[in-house]
């Protein structure tokens, strides 16, 4: 089977890597079977998928791990998020289920109809979002074992304007938004990263959890093992792509610098 056709690709790094790049959101491939249960009729999920898509992050982290001097390990997801979004919570505790954008949504970035509310998402959690949460806990127990530590960077984009999905989005919309979590953002990886990026983008381009907050840590250890730290990594589209949807800039090589030199920084500690 090809890396397309699987719902998720890890590529190995260095041996010696603590950092893992997971890119969650880079996707808009939705396999048929999915794709039947989603109202939109086909240019309406194609507007839909513009706005949702993470565009070109997988390009981006793929290109920080060739600059970086020690290679990370990468954890790529294949799939669009209008699958499952594996970065939320697959219960109450998820804040979006308010507008319908749980770990499978119901609804659109502007709030319209995406699946049926009453359609069960157990059949989407038990196929697809189960067995990424579970590889990704195997990825970072792997880096665990292997040097005694993992560092997840979470790869994602945000749109220039707020969309009416957006709980939060009211706040100021830097260049790069970085996300943290009190439990597993350590002062020093936050401080690396504003290092990194702050030198593309000088200090105040750089913002603190706006107009995204928290990172990605897998539920096995989320909470209660300080071997994972994380940082989720936040980019406003227009330093890089033509929105919404459209081909990369050359701002896409900037950008996979300041991640290069991130990795760099953290992996040498």
């Amino acid at each position: 089977m090809s890396d397309l056709q699987q719902p998720f690709t890890l590529i190995p790094g260095a041996a010696g890597s603590p950092v893992l790049l997971h890119v969650p959101h880079g996707s808009r491939r939705i396999p048929h079977h999915v794709r039947r249960g989603i109202t939109l009729d086909d240019p309406a999920l194609e507007r839909e998928l513009d706005h949702i898509t993470d565009a070109h992050t997988a390009e981006l982290s793929a290109a920080a791990a060739t600059l970086a001097p020690v290679a990370p390990w990468r954890f790529v997801n294949n799939l669009s998020r209008l699958v499952v979004d594996p970065e939320r919570f697959p219960d109450e505790r998820e804040e979006m289920l308010a507008v319908g954008m749980g770990a499978v949504y119901t609804r659109t970035t502007h709030r319209e109809q995406l699946r049926p509310p009453e359609d069960d998402p157990s059949p989407l959690l038990e196929a697809y979002f189960h067995p990424y949460a579970d590889a990704m806990a195997e990825a970072v127990e792997a880096r665990i074992a292997a040097v005694g530590r993992a560092v997840v960077i979470d790869v994602h984009s945000y749109p220039t304007a707020p969309l009416p999905y957006e709980l939060h989005g009211t706040g100021p919309r830097p260049p790069v938004c970085l996300g943290t979590d009190p439990f597993h953002t350590p002062p020093d990886l936050l401080a690396a990263a504003k290092a990194a990026f702050g030198d593309r983008f000088g200090r105040g381009g750089i913002g603190h959890d706006t107009p995204f907050a928290g990172t990605y840590v897998p539920l096995r250890h989320y909470g209660s093992d300080r071997r994972v730290t994380a940082l989720m990594i936040e980019i406003r589209r227009d330093t890089y792509m033509t929105e919404p949807g459209g081909p990369a800039g050359p701002g896409l090589e900037m950008l996979a610098g300041a991640l290069a030199e991130l990795v760099r920084s953290v992996s040498s500690r």
